[in-house]
């Protein structure tokens, strides 16, 4: 918090209101002055360490949601929208952005929905469904770390680990003594098409041979999950207030695997194990028994207040560039938007190159660095017959907090060569791209007579 100065007035006056509160009786409550509390909440002073403390213990207010918290992308993918050719005319300076969202922040987040859903972003792989699209607006605003969850697979995992070194046969045994539930691993024939089932009848959770170890405790630890932590998976449901029953159920199913992932990677000992290894992901695979996108997924979840870790996002994209997955966490990273791929991007290279992980430097059009890794993996259950199920996971975080990564080590993260990548050949107004399949949106085409440039579109740069 130090490090940049914090205006959250809309969500200190929500606060407040929730609480019934007078400004003077809150300015009471945080040993302030109602002048200054006026302030705060008209965007005009920041939020100090000491009230941000005093709001976080008398209000039970997380400074981890500060901002944005219903816009996907935050401060980056409003900025990201509003670069979009079709406002060029405009002039938007970058103050105006910052201070719509510091004073406004619900109608900065109608924008963006109405953005996402306009026939020109569809056409440039918005076309998300509205019951995802809400689940990932709920995602987005706990920024993928829910407290209470870790808090629980914490104490759940230290007990687990007091009764012995194997945390799969641990969790069977709890579920067998506790729940009376037993575990069968069926052949794949049998279960051609499920990975987990559990039959309450029989009392029986039925695993798909197919599966891997990593994924075999990962979803006995999901069973567990919707069992011991269920009041706490079901307050957070009932708390986002979904429109649709899908939605509500595809929450759960996060909230379930988020559990699952805790339990296997325990909050404190997982992130002491980044910071001792430098977040090295095959390392940590290792050490914690989980796989790749198992520790992918976990690392953007490490936001606890007091004691963060660096501020990751996930994308995980099939063969044709696809995102299947995609969690910005704390980065507010405009790269996990959209489903449009720069193909210069390094997460493609990853199919071309089993097993190992791809790190790159890149560079968007406005300036900011990420530094990247990727590699692909095969889908839970995926067999050799067959066409396949692969994935490439890619997992990045801002170049200027990347330095601690082992894989970031040799590289001058802020003055080496960077790939240069857009965020998809409709919002990248990059020229003399080879690359390029179509051009920008309200970007007119150009065409001299008798020329021909390397690029297949020419367009007016202003």
């Amino acid at each position: 918090m130090a490090e940049r100065r914090v205006f959250a007035g809309p969500a200190v006056r929500k606060v407040r209101r929730e609480a019934a509160m007078t400004q003077a009786a809150m300015a009471e409550a945080l040993d302030i002055s109602p002048s200054y509390l006026n302030l705060i909440e008209h965007g005009q002073r920041p939020l100090s360490a000491t009230v941000i403390v005093k709001l976080a213990e008398r209000f039970a207010f997380d400074a981890a949601r500060l901002g944005a918290e219903d816009l996907p992308g935050g401060l980056a993918g409003l900025r990201r929208r509003l670069a979009d050719p079709r406002f060029a005319d405009l002039g938007i300076a970058t103050h105006e952005v910052e201070e719509w969202l510091q004073t406004a922040p619900a109608t900065a987040a109608a924008f963006a929905r109405l953005f996402d859903a306009a026939p020109e972003a569809r056409a440039d792989g918005h076309d998300e469904a509205p019951e995802v699209a809400a689940v990932r607006r709920a995602i987005e605003k706990w920024r993928n770390h829910f407290p209470d969850l870790d808090a629980r697979a914490e104490e759940l995992a230290d007990d687990l680990r007091l009764a012995g070194g194997d945390l799969y046969g641990t969790i069977s045994e709890r579920l067998r003594t506790r729940h009376q539930l037993g575990i069968r691993i069926l052949p794949s024939d049998i279960m051609p098409d499920r990975l987990r089932w559990l039959d309450w009848h029989a009392r029986q959770l039925m695993l798909n041979e197919l599966l891997r170890p990593a994924s075999r405790t990962f979803q006995a630890a999901a069973t567990l999950a919707q069992i011991e932590a269920k009041a706490e998976i079901d307050a957070l449901v009932a708390g986002a207030e979904f429109a649709e029953g899908a939605a509500a159920k595809l929450f759960e199913r996060h909230l379930i695997h988020y559990f699952a992932a805790a339990l296997m990677m325990p909050y404190g000992r997982f992130l002491r194990a980044c910071d001792a290894t430098g977040y090295d992901m095959l390392l940590l695979q290792r050490r914690f028994g989980a796989g790749y996108e198992q520790v992918a997924h976990r690392l953007t979840t490490l936001q606890r207040v007091g004691a963060r870790g660096l501020p990751f996002f996930m994308l995980r994209v099939d063969r044709a560039g696809q995102g299947s997955k995609r969690y910005a966490g704390a980065s507010q990273s405009p790269l996990v938007d959209g489903d449009a791929r720069c193909p210069l991007w390094g997460v493609h290279e990853a199919f071309a190159r089993p097993g190992e992980v791809v790190a790159d430097l890149v560079e968007l059009e406005d300036g900011t660095r990420w530094f990247t890794q990727s590699r692909s993996v095969a889908a839970p259950g995926a067999t050799g017959s067959g066409a396949p199920a692969r994935f490439a996971v890619c997992v990045g975080v801002d170049a200027k907090v990347a330095a601690p990564l082992v894989a970031a080590r040799g590289i001058d993260l802020m003055r080496s060569p960077a790939t240069p990548i857009g965020l998809g050949c409709r919002r990248c107004t990059r020229t003399g791209c080879v690359q390029r399949s179509m051009p920008p949106l309200a970007r007119p085409l150009r065409f001299r007579e008798g020329e021909r440039g390397v690029s297949a579109f020419d367009f007016a740069v202003d």
